[in-house]
């Protein structure tokens, strides 16, 4: 691990975070190379990470062995086409965190013959919390995959699918999903507030709970519809909200939005194309 270089190409919120990870598990940062279109926001990150930075794109992935494509999705044709003079396919893999950008659009523009893979993090990366969906091609070595998930383990979880079709559902599994969690959160704390509480005391306890809920979760070894049924008794209070949400189709509904995010990813896949 400790010889081996990454590039990021684009050094948004996202990257600094992978950045950040990789350099609190022990990755070091004479082995990371951050690009960027200012000068300004580069000498920030290496002030406060200590990375090599640079403007000049083709200088970062020639002195790298991972390159990480974090650049906006409508731009990264042009990048690749960029990148291409100082690309090799026998040492380079090619890490894109661009939603949107198929692995036929990604083998097309830099070379089928690259080890290549395609990358969905969310949002809670940015606190250590992500979860990031991973799907590669078939010039990927296990070598490589393991690469792959000690960078994305450094900011949560990861996890492989199998076919790149499902890179969507990972879309709105987790990829979109931290909004769905906010929302829920948003309207506790609006009928908190409606029910007597102070807007202060209505969000901390709607936020902390929902924290609770979810370190309950993760640490557990029982599935998340027993917890819910064990905190649930009859004819409590929790029963009756709960039944309150399931005649209101809250199920369906959730369904119906995860679908909505899974027609748009595809949507957006071909706009891109």
């Amino acid at each position: 691990m400790t010889d081996t270089t990454i590039a990021f190409i684009g050094s948004g919120n996202m990257a600094s975070s992978i950045i950040g990870g990789l350099i609190n598990n022990g990755w070091p940062a004479d082995n990371i190379i951050a690009t960027g279109r200012t000068q300004e926001k580069l000498d920030v990150l290496r002030q406060q990470l200590g990375v090599t930075i640079t403007l000049n794109n083709r200088e970062a992935v020639a002195a790298a062995d991972i390159v990480i494509l974090g650049v906006k999705p409508q731009g990264m044709e042009a990048l690749l086409s960029d990148l291409s003079p100082s690309l090799d396919s026998s040492r380079h893999l090619i890490i894109s965190v661009a939603a949107g950008i198929s692995m036929v659009s990604l083998e097309q523009w830099v070379g089928s013959e690259f080890s290549i893979v395609r990358s969905m993090p969310n949002t809670p990366a940015l606190v250590q919390c992500g979860a990031t969906g991973l799907y590669a091609n078939k010039h990927t070595s296990e070598s490589q995959k393991q690469l792959t998930n000690t960078i994305f383990n450094a900011i949560g979880i990861s996890e492989w699918v199998p076919s790149e079709d499902l890179i969507d559902a990972v879309i709105a599994v987790s990829g979109s999903s931290p909004a769905y969690y906010f929302l829920f959160m948003e309207s506790i704390i609006k009928a908190g507030i409606e029910l007597g509480l102070d807007a202060k005391t209505s969000e901390r306890l709607a936020l902390q709970t929902a924290l609770g809920a979810a370190r309950m979760a993760v640490d557990s070894d029982t599935d998340v519809a027993e917890l819910r049924r064990r905190v649930t008794s009859p004819n409590g209070t929790t029963e009756q909200a709960i039944q309150s949400f399931q005649r209101d189709g809250l199920e369906e509904g959730v369904s119906k939005a995860m679908s909505a995010a899974v027609n748009r990813a595809r949507e957006m896949s071909k706009e891109l194309a």
